[in-house]
């Protein structure tokens, strides 16, 4: 008898892979199509989010593509939360972890945290699917563990580097689907909701008296580019952390 989903899921915890052979096609051209697996699935997922957006990513739209069924599908994940569970897996898997250094832990864990920014970019909007979501896929967990073993070289105590980990991740997570959401705007010249800075610096000089700090710090505002804005918090909480290390010139 082949495994249940739910019996698939729990050997991919385990072993970090697959399990079972892969289901059949049904139908007059079953014979001929690609089985349907894991790694189509995920395959075919990623392709969806990158063209339409993560918001398009469904279940029944996953099918389509695969020129299958949803049941088909089902004998694989469980769910679309257990197929979310597998893309941020694979994408954890592609961050590469440094061996813990006490000298180094800053630049490391800020490391750790824009890899991973920069795999959500790759899929717009795709972070929503790690919102809310206990960590239990193996290279997700890898990421924590490994982002938990940098802050304790560092220095940080135990438990704030526990809850570091959880608020570091919270904003990569963030801001990353705001820079999605903003990109999306952007590529349909939505002249509504896109603003230059130009622009907006003109409606900050045009408030009332009623704003007087806004009007007259109205380029600090708007300074910045994206990754000086991420660069300058993810270096914040870092450095707020207690107990941590001072970082070491050059």
């Amino acid at each position: 008898m082949s495994p249940t989903p739910q019996q698939r899921r729990a050997a991919r915890h385990r072993l970090g892979a697959d399990s079972g052979p892969p289901a059949a096609r049904r139908g007059p051209s079953g014979g001929r199509k690609q089985p349907i697996t894991v790694e189509a699935i995920i395959s075919t997922a990623f392709g969806i989010v990158a063209q339409e957006g993560y918001e398009a990513l469904t279940m029944r739209r996953l099918a389509m593509a695969l020129e299958t069924g949803p049941s088909s599908l089902y004998a694989h994940v469980v769910n679309k939360e257990d197929l979310d569970e597998l893309l941020v897996g694979r994408l954890c898997a592609r961050i590469s972890l440094p061996e813990p250094d006490p000298a180094r832990w800053r630049e490391q864990i800020i490391s750790v945290c824009t890899q991973l920014r920069d795999q959500y970019l790759r899929y717009p909007g795709i972070s929503r699917a790690a919102f809310a979501a206990a960590p239990s896929n193996l290279d997700t967990l890898r990421v924590s563990e490994g982002m938990l073993a940098i802050l304790l070289a560092g220095g940080i105590d135990p438990q704030a580097a526990a809850w570091a980990i959880d608020s570091l991740t919270l904003y990569v997570n963030a801001n990353s689907l705001e820079v999605s959401l903003a990109s999306r705007r952007i590529s349909r010249s939505d002249d509504d909701w896109v603003v230059s800075r130009d622009e907006l610096l003109r409606r900050f000089a045009a408030l009332p008296a009623s704003f007087p700090q806004t009007r007259r710090y109205a380029v600090e505002l708007t300074a910045g580019t994206v990754d000086d804005r991420f660069d300058f918090t993810i270096g914040l909480m870092v450095d707020g952390l207690p107990g941590a290390r001072p970082a070491q010139a050059g």
